[in-house]
């Protein structure tokens, strides 16, 4: 039997919607769809790219953890409320993923949980 790992980030919303952060089966690594931190300094509510590269920074550290990295990430799906800002959303994409090149897609959507958050993307990944 293949063994399951949850991975928690410990937020709280975790408990309330019944989910954690990333789930490690095997060799497989699925992280959850995740946003920017928001701090309108670093990361403006406007800023697509800033959004963008501060979720995968954030993510590469989570990968880390679970004993992969971002040379491992086999797909991605990025969601946005804008498609307009695709090219601000694909140069912070390259610049992880350029020569790793997984399988991804982008998609609008209406909203994300709060309006601040412009970009929601989710990993898979193969360990080992």
């Amino acid at each position: 039997m293949t063994k399951r790992v949850n991975i928690s980030s410990g937020s709280p919303f975790e408990d309330v919607f019944g989910y954690c952060r990333a789930v490690k089966s095997g060799n497989l690594l699925e992280i959850s769809g995740t946003v920017a931190l928001v701090d309108g300094d670093k990361v403006k509510e406007d800023d697509f790219y800033a959004q963008t590269y501060n979720i995968i920074e954030r993510i590469a550290q989570v990968l880390e953890e679970a004993g992969s990295s971002i040379n491992d990430v086999v797909r991605t799906r990025i969601f946005t409320t804008d498609i307009s800002k695709n090219l601000d959303i694909a140069k912070a994409h390259a610049a992880f993923f350029g020569s790793v090149k997984p399988t991804t897609g982008i998609y609008e959507i209406s909203a994300l949980i709060d309006p601040k958050y412009k970009v929601e993307i989710e990993f898979t990944a193969v360990v080992g």
